[in-house]
Order: structure tokens, then C-alpha cells, then sequence
């Protein structure tokens, strides 16, 4: 697979909605992950990221324009033993209870189909990374739009190679109605030498009028310490 930049994925794509990213740092010390959203919807735009003990939540920015919260607030990140659960919604809490059970992020998402938002059945996106660096990426998609049958498909990274990640998004077009991201995660490079500086990379190259918030984080893979960043549109 071809490794592209982040400007040659995000750049000509105005609605990839909403966003995982894992891989390794290019100095090959830290694990890294991202998280970002995006909206069409009054709805949808109206969140912001808030950081909690054991990861990330969203919220609503104004409370009195929230119409549904069904799908929209959610615990994005969960720090679980010696793994971080990032995902596009409520199943962050599945995996969560599973690997607290010793199951595996697998069985988990075995229980779970994509969302009930016909007519575009967004997929649910997840990873786990691992505190070695590793890390896996799912979705859990409709078939071609058709919710009579629920795919899911996983990938696994062992070893990580230092300066590259895989990204996988919700949608593969800005089109009505939405379709499934396809294919495999997206193989990428990672240049930024800091959270902050990938967090102003991935916020400069989502579309201005649909992005929402952005998490990064980057975990040192010898001693555990994390930086993290966050970018909310409403501030």
C-alpha cells in the first residue's frame, strides 16, 4: 500500500466524518494516536472534546441547541490496563468491558453492528493501542448501504515501523447518502516531532467548515508518559 501524507489523504476529502489514527512516532519512541470529528448537522457541530481521568469525552458546546444525543456524546478514549480504546462511539465502553473480562477487543465488537442512523448506517471505527507500541483498527460497516447485513472486518500491527501510521475514517465520500469508508486503513507517514505539531498538521488539513474537534496523544513507549493535545472549534 502506498504511504501518503496526511495533506495527500485529508486535503481533497471535505467530509471524511469521523477519524482514527495510530502508528508510531518518527523517532520511534512513542505510540501515537489521534481522534477527530467532523459535521454536517447543527447537531453534529455542536460538541466539544473534554479531557477525563481515564481519556476523552464529548459534550455538548450549547446545551440548548442539543436535539439528540443518542450517537453524538460518548466516551471516544478509555485507558484499560496496559491499552488505550479510541473509537467513534459507545463501543469504546464494549471493548472497555471486555478486556476487562480478559476477552479480547475481537469479541467484543462481535456484539456490536454499525449505527442505526439509516439512511447512511455510519460505520463504527475502532483501534486499541497497546502501551509496546502495537495496535489494531476495525469497522463495522453495512453492506454497500444495505443494514440486512453488518460486515466487520479487523487489522492487526505488530511492530509498528517508526514514522508511519494507518488512519481509517467513516466515509468515503461527501455524497447523500453517506457511504462507508472502503478498503483498508490508510497507510500514512508521520513526520511531526510533537502532539502539538501533528495536532496543527491534522487540524490545518480537515475542512474548515465541517471539522469539529481533534485529539492527539503521544505515549512514550519506555516510561509511559503521555502529552496530549486537543483542538475544539468552540473554545
Amino acid at each position: 500500500m502506498k504511504l501518503q501524507t496526511l495533506t495527500e489523504l485529508l486535503t481533497p476529502h471535505p467530509y471524511p466524518g469521523r477519524g482514527i489514527l495510530l502508528g508510531r512516532s518518527a523517532d520511534g519512541q512513542h505510540g501515537v494516536m489521534a481522534y477527530f470529528i467532523m459535521g454536517r448537522s447543527e447537531n453534529s457541530r455542536n460538541r466539544v472534546f473534554d479531557e477525563t481521568p481515564d481519556g476523552l469525552r464529548t459534550r455538548a458546546f450549547d446545551e440548548r441547541k442539543m436535539t439528540d444525543p443518542s450517537l453524538i456524546i460518548y466516551h471516544p478514549v478509555r485507558r484499560v490496563g496496559g491499552a488505550t480504546i479510541v473509537t467513534n462511539g459507545d463501543q469504546t465502553d464494549t471493548i472497555r468491558d471486555a478486556l476487562q473480562a480478559g476477552q479480547s477487543y475481537v469479541e467484543a465488537l462481535r456484539l456490536r453492528c454499525f449505527e442505526p442512523d439509516g439512511p447512511n448506517y455510519t460505520p463504527r471505527i475502532s483501534g486499541v493501542l497497546t502501551d509496546q507500541g502495537s495496535y489494531c483498527l476495525s469497522i463495522l460497516k453495512s453492506a454497500d448501504g444495505d443494514p440486512q447485513c453488518n460486515h466487520r472486518f479487523f487489522y492487526e500491527y505488530d511492530a509498528p515501523l517508526a514514522g508511519e501510521g494507518h488512519i481509517i475514517h467513516t466515509y468515503q465520500e461527501n455524497l447523500n447518502p453517506l457511504p462507508s469508508f472502503e478498503g483498508e486503513p490508510r497507510r500514512v507517514s508521520l513526520t511531526a516531532p510533537s502532539p502539538a505539531a501533528l495536532a496543527q498538521e491534522l487540524w490545518a488539513h480537515l475542512n474548515e467548515e465541517n471539522r469539529v474537534s481533534l485529539f492527539v496523544r503521544y505515549r512514550a513507549l519506555s516510561t509511559g508518559d503521555e502529552e496530549t493535545v486537543i483542538i475544539n472549534k468552540h473554545s
